[in-house]
């Protein structure tokens, strides 16, 4: 990259980055500032505090360090980051771009239908496919889910009460693997063959080209990936509110549902602003983390 020299080629680089700079100052920076002052405060949307907020300084996380609802949906939210990001997705969606990837020794028949199959949820928007999986694991017997079982005599079952936070960890996986394929499956197709076919003529086997050689060349992508998928669904709000609400008793109430109810429902915006303040002091460390591991590989 070449150093700028002259005023000119300065003007010039700051009018590219101006737009981009601009949408991130005011949808992301602005936002976060935003929220983070409104958590020093009693706002509320409704009463007294709705037209003159007053000054509370950390009362709201002290309120936050005190609610046991707070705990518990960031522990949900750990645990559905771990199963459905981290195994699900980054896990899975390696290993089946890695199937379907062409490489010295491996062929896989019929790729393009299994590409095209794995493609399909994301042309469903988040809405559509909320609604969908809602409709799949209905509780009454016309359930599609219900009726497969009904085949070989078992059910009807209770999916949204009974399973809800696995439901709503298998739908995240199904959301997010189509990325993880995609992104995974263009890094695999990069690497160069000459190491995999030298491998192969020193006699290694799948396992060990896998372990030994594809994953340590691809772990700067496989980081990436992995700070992309846990800070996206440390965030994730749709797809789970309009399966589940939060429900059934808080089951599903992870971060995101709790600081919307928080804000939105209770009209407590300040204790809102300040568990979302919260979020983003831990997906920053998390980000800096990822970002230090990667630096590591240079």
């Amino acid at each position: 990259m070449q150093p700028v020299r002259t005023w000119r080629d300065a003007v010039f680089v700051i009018a590219f980055l101006f737009p981009a700079l601009a949408l991130l100052g005011l949808f992301i920076v602005w936002p976060a500032i935003w929220a983070f002052a409104q958590s020093l405060t009693n706002r509320s949307l409704t009463g007294p505090a709705a037209l003159h907020p007053q000054f509370v300084g950390l009362e709201n996380y002290r309120r936050l360090l005190q609610d046991s609802e707070f705990h518990a949906s960031l522990g949900k939210s750990v645990l559905f980051v771990l199963l459905s990001a981290i195994i699900g997705q980054t896990v899975a969606g390696f290993f089946i771009a890695y199937l379907m990837a062409r490489r010295p020794g491996w062929q896989l028949r019929f790729t393009p239908v299994f590409a095209a199959i794995f493609v399909l949820p994301l042309a469903a928007p988040e809405t559509v496919a909320a609604l969908a999986w809602a409709s799949l694991t209905t509780g009454t017997p016309e359930g599609l889910l219900n009726r497969a079982l009904s085949l070989v005599g078992a059910g009807p079952v209770q999916w949204l009460q009974q399973y809800a936070f696995p439901v709503i960890i298998v739908v995240n996986i199904w959301r997010g693997i189509t990325f993880a394929m995609v992104f995974f499956a263009a890094a695999i197709e990069s690497l160069p063959t000459s190491a995999l076919e030298a491998a192969m003529i020193d006699g290694a086997t799948a396992g060990q080209r896998l372990f030994r050689i594809v994953i340590p060349m691809l772990r700067p992508q496989i980081l990436i990936f992995l700070m992309l998928t846990t800070i996206t669904t440390f965030g994730i709000f749709g797809l789970v509110y309009f399966l589940t609400r939060g429900g059934p008793q808080n089951a599903t109430e992870i971060i995101g549902i709790y600081v919307y109810k928080r804000a939105f429902q209770y009209f407590d915006i300040g204790l809102g602003s300040a568990a979302s303040a919260v979020l983003l002091c831990l997906l920053l460390i998390l980000g800096l983390y990822y970002v230090r591991l990667m630096k590591e590989q240079v």
